[in-house]
């Protein structure tokens, strides 16, 4: 898609289009009434406008549209939904070791446990063993603390998938 094109969508699809790279509706409604963009870096500089003045809920509905690991299946199965934009943002996780998806799906039970969400990390080009070690590093940290980087991750995962919307 060309600029010229996700400018001129109609209103409902712009959304959908916007929706794939972020899923809060906060952020995809004002990224909808800000077009035309003139430029890529012009739909960045609103994405990161937009993002950190989101609230916390908003911010929980981004992350809730990221499927929860649960299961090997469904950890190597993440971003069917989203594949177009999410290609390879798991590609790690496909070809790692089942003990390693295990590690990683009780990790994330843990994470989920603790902080109420699912562990968020922008996992392009990070290996299952990176997302891992990254995983045990970020559990003791306070749901405060969390909730920020989670932020951060997902803000990087948006910027990627409108990269890869133009």
């Amino acid at each position: 898609m060309t600029l010229e094109q996700l400018n001129t969508l109609p209103e409902d699809e712009a959304l959908a289009v916007f929706r794939d790279c972020c899923a809060a509706d906060a952020w995809a409604r004002p990224m909808v009434t800000a077009r035309p963009y003139q430029s890529a870096e012009a739909l960045h500089g609103t994405a990161r406008a937009l993002w950190p003045n989101l609230h916390e809920a908003d911010w929980l509905v981004a992350f809730e549209a990221h499927p929860k690991i649960g299961d090997i299946k469904s950890l190597k199965a993440k971003y069917a939904s989203t594949e177009a934009l999410a290609s390879g943002e798991q590609a790690g996780a496909r070809i790692a070791p089942d003990a390693v998806l295990q590690r990683l799906k009780e990790g994330n039970d843990a994470y989920f446990d603790k902080f109420g969400f699912i562990f968020i990390v922008c996992a392009t080009g990070k290996s299952a063993e990176e997302m891992l070690a990254l995983l045990e590093q970020r559990l003791p940290n306070s749901r405060e603390q969390e909730i920020r980087i989670a932020a951060e991750e997902q803000a990087k995962i948006t910027h990627i998938r409108l990269d890869k919307l133009l």
